[in-house]
């Protein structure tokens, strides 16, 4: 081309173009576990967690079956049988992610999961939460996950996030830095995954985690936000001790009575 050649025009997007989709989640690198899958596995690391007492953790089928249509700290709620659960379970297995104990009563099952995806206590009440749950902020996170680990502030709750999302057991469905930021498990399947991108992506923020509005005094802090922080982990804390309670009663109900006199 000469010094003195006009430069082709480049073609300009058209004035009322709509914006370019959002950029789908990375596909996944662990294993996809199926709806069920992953709320058994919810249950075992929660009633371990919480449970008060040592006979209630292993959890006999009965219980885990229990655990799974809990209708308090579940999104959604299921109704599943014991084939299904035990079904599900038996897939598990393989995989190292469950181990059946035998040898008693009743079988009972046990998670393995801090030997297969982390040693950390926070870390692994995050996972349980989001696998009971499915996909949430950030702030709602750290205040279910504090009914089974300690996760004092949101910085906290970054730290626990970090290692988690580098191994990919944790996923980002937003923008890490918006208020309001979105996570979920990494064990969907990669059409979840663009599915929920899709769905996130446009959310409205929440209204807990909106900018304070100019000219109104913003709460003090330790003030309404803390106080209102503690009600809710003393709810989550008191509906996880009724769901303990309800599980013990279902064992205790299908014990064989002895007979009279005897």
């Amino acid at each position: 081309m000469s010094a003195d050649a006009t430069p082709s025009p480049q073609p300009q997007p058209a004035p009322n173009a709509p914006a370019p989709a959002p950029t789908p989640a990375p596909g996944p690198t662990w294993d996809p576990l199926s709806p069920i899958e992953r709320r058994i596995l919810g249950v075992l690391v929660e009633k371990q967690k919480t449970s008060k007492t040592a006979d209630s953790y292993p959890l006999s089928l009965n219980a885990l079956v229990t655990g799974c249509n809990q209708k308090s700290n579940r999104d959604p709620v299921l109704e599943l049988d014991e084939v299904e659960v035990e079904e599900a379970v038996e897939a598990l297995q393989p995989r190292g992610l469950v181990t059946r104990i035998t040898g008693g009563r009743v079988d009972r099952f046990r998670h393995e999961l801090y030997a297969v995806w982390t040693g950390g206590g926070p870390e692994l009440a995050v996972l349980a939460e989001l696998l009971l749950r499915g996909p949430q902020t950030k702030g709602d996170l750290r205040t279910r996950a504090a009914r089974m680990a300690p996760i004092d502030s949101l910085d906290a709750l970054e730290d626990v996030l970090g290692p988690l999302v580098e191994r990919r057991l944790v996923v980002y469905l937003t923008d890490p830095d918006r208020r309001g930021a979105v996570v979920t498990h990494g064990f969907h399947t990669a059409d979840e995954l663009v599915r929920l991108t899709a769905q996130h992506s446009h959310a409205p923020t929440p209204v807990a985690e909106l900018a304070p509005v100019p000219g109104r005094a913003a709460a003090p802090a330790g003030g309404l936000e803390a106080k209102l922080t503690a009600a809710v982990a003393e709810i989550d804390a008191l509906k996880a001790r009724v769901a303990a309670l309800e599980t013990q009663l279902a064992d205790a109900l299908k014990r064989p009575v002895p007979p009279a006199g005897g």
